[in-house]
């Protein structure tokens, strides 16, 4: 009977998780979309690389969909785990290049990004959904013992941190014309994504579910 409950406990824990995981998908793709229209509008570095971090988040919702649909099979789990973790570890190195090199252009050429409105509406939305979203996955993990949970939760709450990062530069840009707040809210982007990046490259959340000997 004991055997049967933890079954039964871990099942509804990992249904929960796919809904969390589903939500997660869904508003990162809707502000994905919605931030890399207004930053190539407003010519806004920060908010195009906040637009395409999110593309990166609904690429690992996505193996994490993955992951839970296979949580009763190891093999499997291992396998999605693995290899989600090196596309998503290359995604990030390669935007956090493409944000130093285009920040630092920008920087040099004087380019002044246009006000944008909704860049900063969802920047501040982001940064009250993002948070709440990343403490219940991080429940869900706990109870699953799932260091991919766990993993993707962490990048659901650096979304946050992304998040108050293009606030401070766009509003700067908006209120008082600091242009160069922009690039500058970018380039702080690049350290944070880039170490995601790393860790995700040496594999080092793969084996915190208890699937590695």
């Amino acid at each position: 009977m004991h055997v049967l409950d933890t079954r039964a406990t871990r099942a509804t824990l990992a249904s929960r998780g796919r809904f969390l995981t589903l939500v997660t998908l869904s508003y990162n793709s809707l502000e994905g979309l919605i931030a890399l229209t207004a930053g190539v509008m407003a010519g806004s570095i920060a908010l195009v690389g906040f637009g395409a971090d999110s593309i990166i988040e609904v690429m690992a919702a996505g193996a994490v969909l993955w992951r839970l649909a296979a949580d009763a099979d190891l093999t499997r789990r291992v396998r999605a785990e693995r290899l989600s973790l090196r596309i998503v570890g290359a995604c990030f190195l390669a935007l956090a290049a493409y944000i130093t090199v285009d920040a630092l252009l920008t920087l040099r050429l004087r380019r002044a990004p246009e006000r944008s409105t909704v860049g900063i509406v969802l920047a501040v939305t982001s940064l009250i959904v993002m948070p709440v979203l990343a403490r219940a996955k991080r429940r869900v993990a706990v109870g699953l013992a799932s260091r991919a949970l766990t993993a993707e939760a962490q990048q659901t709450q650096l979304c946050a941190y992304l998040s108050a990062i293009l606030v401070v530069g766009l509003l700067l840009n908006a209120t008082i014309g600091w242009w160069w707040a922009d690039p500058v809210a970018a380039l702080a982007m690049a350290p944070i994504i880039a170490r995601e990046g790393v860790a995700a490259l040496r594999g080092e959340a793969i084996c915190a579910d208890g699937c590695c000997g």
